[in-house]
């Protein structure tokens, strides 16, 4: 709920309140999994450098762990940037959803367009759920703080981390990549607003191991379409025909 006091902040004090978004909950499971990103990266061979280049660059883990999988196996360049794009097309629905919300009447193009690199399952999640607080002009810088420091704190840890995580098991190193998805897939259902999105949630759990096995090549491709079209067929033909309609006789 914005106040008058909430109004009267500056734009700058917006962005530091975004930037104490550093120690969320979300945000501090994203760090724990760039530590594990790290161990990942040392084990491939790639440099430290590079990996650090990679979290300021690619903002996202799914993305950097094709990029790097594609490296090790010898994939030129065009592939390489080819299978991080399409990886990262997943990102369109989320920057399409989110950057109306931080629109104001004064807000840039230019600093939208800046401010959706930032856009990745983390930010999504914190943001969606904060946004409403924050007053629409403002909303831009306080993503900034959010964004940019998350980003720039994950640069560190990787650079940090990166000779330490040697010494990690390789299970312990896989754990701690692990949690991000596993947050971001408890998310996604406790913030599930539509009884159309828990259904399409479910059918995704089922089908994706399924279509890993008959299509693993299309099997994120094949769950996501079929999935999704299989929950607005029951949402449309099965949970909207349990809801009567009003008609206008019937009211008081």
């Amino acid at each position: 709920m914005q106040t008058a006091d909430s109004d009267a902040i500056p734009l700058r004090g917006w962005f530091f309140r975004g930037m104490r978004g550093i120690f969320s909950l979300p945000s501090l499971i994203l760090m724990t999994s760039f530590v594990g990103f790290s161990a990942f990266a040392l084990e491939s061979g790639v440099a430290r450098g590079e990996a650090v280049f990679m979290t300021l660059t690619i903002w996202a883990l799914p993305a950097k762990m094709i990029l790097i999988g594609s490296m090790v196996g010898g994939a030129n360049l065009a592939a390489c940037f080819l299978a991080v794009t399409l990886s990262s097309v997943r990102m369109m629905p989320m920057v399409a959803s989110i950057v109306p919300e931080m629109r104001g009447a004064k807000t840039p193009t230019w600093i939208l367009l800046f401010l959706s690199h930032f856009v990745a399952i983390t930010a999504w999640v914190f943001a969606t759920q904060n946004l409403s607080k924050v007053p629409r002009e403002a909303r831009a810088a306080w993503f900034a703080g959010f964004g940019i420091t998350l980003t720039v704190v994950n640069a560190v840890i990787v650079g940090l981390c990166y000779g330490v995580v040697a010494a990690f098991p390789p299970l312990v190193a896989g754990v701690l990549f692990f949690l991000t998805p596993v947050y971001f897939v408890a998310s996604i259902w406790a913030s599930a607003r539509h009884s159309v999105v828990k259904v399409a949630f479910v059918i995704g759990v089922i089908a994706g191991p399924v279509f890993a096995v008959i299509a693993p090549e299309f099997d994120i491709l094949y769950a996501g379409i079929g999935g999704g079209t299989a929950a607005y067929l029951i949402d449309r033909f099965v949970f909207r025909r349990r809801i009567k309609p009003v008609s206008p006789e019937s009211e008081p």
